[in-house]
């Protein structure tokens, strides 16, 4: 049995709640986009393969938002207020796209690590080619004046121009309302998309925003194409993309399922429990994506408004269980991440009585994984230490006692076996040790500190790296890595 396996059309269901999380927008916009984007692509004489690709590549267009999390939250603040504030602009060019042209602009840049990651998404879901093409083409406009290639006109996928007309019409109609929003979208016409596709819109925007909101998405969002609508996708992929978006969270949602799994077994679960909390750990970190990365990376104490969006972050894990399909049973179980027995833990401050032993065996995983790593505010503990915290807390009645107990146990477990397929000599030893650093947000200056080499020796490295792994940016090698178990 494969653990992790899953829908694939819910995987992508379940990014796309992330990306909404992350993009500051109500969780239903892109499923909401999709919709259109489908309906857009059908107007246009689409078949249902090409509208099914429309509806994905709408639903994925954000899926590369936490890779550039870091660089934006650097460049600009709050990742996700900023965010959001771009995607209202009342610009003929656009927010995302005003002044991506310029060669070293910082759109230009943030649109190359998007489309970079959105597109090895597509590649790691098993998406066709074309798909492939359009998620890493996102930002391209009719004018030729996009990113991150600057195609124009007919270069540019016809599924990039439905995903971004039924995004503005999705998000200007909500906000302004329908005449403002097609106002915007006619200004847009011949700057962004080509004005065929943008006449449909205009023609039936009225007709599918009411069909969306007396319908709701529950009949017309699904994918047509049987070869979409049919087949699976490894859960990991999902781990993988959350903690992108904080580096220092690398590898945390994988190290959190195998510690949940491993203690399930060793308290004799059946295997149907055991592979249900490690799916929900995959996903424990969905909510996050709604919390801006200044936040996460303070390294003191949080005020009092920080603290409350931090104490959200589960409660929008839980809220994803209504969207997501087969994965629904899952994101419940991943919304107790954070609470504790003794009604001390978030969002619910629910005490044992309430506690679901799937939730209990994920929370005291959580604490153990994150004890033995570093954060913003503490340096790790080695294993020894952050045992014997995680076993204090426990006897204070903050964790489950005999949950710890199988999960410090789990020396006498053996091993879990290396996944099939996976590369572990595509690397050298030294590459390895300095995407290592690079993947949790080191600069190379720092890299080189760590490992007592020169800069120019891990920048030398590190294009090796990227030349291995065909790719360009350092979140791209992350992703890649993560996925092939280099890390």
């Amino acid at each position: 049995m494969n653990d992790s396996a899953v829908p694939l059309f819910d995987a992508v269901r379940a990014l796309a709640f992330v990306g909404d999380l992350a993009m500051g927008q109500p969780t239903d916009h892109s499923q909401r986009a999709a919709w259109i984007a489908a309906q857009i692509s059908r107007d246009a004489g689409a078949n249902d393969t090409t509208s099914t690709r429309a509806m994905t590549v709408s639903l994925l267009r954000w899926s590369g938002c936490t890779a550039n999390a870091p660089d934006f939250a650097q460049l600009f603040g709050d990742d996700v207020s900023g965010r959001n504030a771009l995607l209202s602009a009342q610009s003929p060019e656009g927010g995302f796209r005003s002044g991506t042209h310029a060669e070293q602009s910082a759109f230009q840049t943030l649109s190359r690590i998007h489309c970079e990651v959105s597109g090895d998404i597509a590649v790691q879901l098993g998406l066709d080619m074309e798909a492939q093409y359009a998620l890493r083409h996102l930002f391209e406009s009719f004018d030729g004046n996009g990113a991150p290639s600057g195609l124009k006109g007919n270069a540019v996928p016809m599924e990039v121009y439905c995903a971004a007309l039924a995004g503005d019409l999705e998000i200007f109609a909500r906000l302004y309302g329908k005449e403002q929003a097609l106002a915007l979208i006619q200004q847009r016409t011949g700057h962004l998309y080509p004005a065929e596709l943008a006449r449909h819109v205009v023609n039936r925007a009225p007709q599918w925003l009411a069909a969306l909101d007396e319908e709701g998405l529950s009949r017309e969002c699904e994918p047509r194409e049987n070869s979409v609508g049919n087949r699976t996708t490894s859960l990991e992929i999902m781990a993988h993309v959350i903690d992108l978006k904080l580096p220092w969270m690398t590898g945390h949602s994988r190290q959190v399922a195998r510690l949940a799994r491993k203690a399930a077994r060793q308290l004799g679960l059946e295997q149907e429990v055991e592979m249900r909390v490690y799916r929900a750990a995959l996903i424990h970190g969905m909510g996050r994506a709604s919390v801006p990365n200044p936040i996460w990376d303070t390294p003191g104490r949080l005020g009092r408004a920080a603290w409350e969006r931090v104490r959200l972050a589960p409660y929008w894990t839980g809220r994803a269980a209504r969207q997501v399909g087969s994965l629904a049973a899952e994101a419940e179980i991943a919304s107790y991440a954070y609470e504790q027995p003794d009604g001390s833990g978030y969002f619910r401050e629910c005490r044992q009585a309430g506690f679901p032993l799937e939730g209990r065996i994920l929370a005291a995983s959580v604490s153990l994984a994150a004890l033995q790593a570093d954060r913003p505010w503490r340096q790790k503990f080695d294993l020894e230490h952050a045992s014997a915290i995680l076993l204090a807390d426990a006897k204070t009645g903050r964790y489950d006692l005999s949950v710890v107990h199988a999960l410090l146990d789990q020396a006498a477990l053996p091993a879990v076996a290396t996944p099939a397929g996976v590369v572990t000599d595509l690397l050298s030893g030294r590459e390895r040790d300095v995407l290592r650093w690079i993947s949790l947000g080191a600069s190379n200056k720092v890299a080189a500190q760590r490992l007592s080499i020169s800069p120019s020796t891990v920048r030398t490295h590190v294009e090796s790296i990227f030349r291995k792994l065909d790719c360009s940016t350092r979140a791209a090698a992350t992703l890649k890595a993560s996925q092939l178990g280099l890390l």
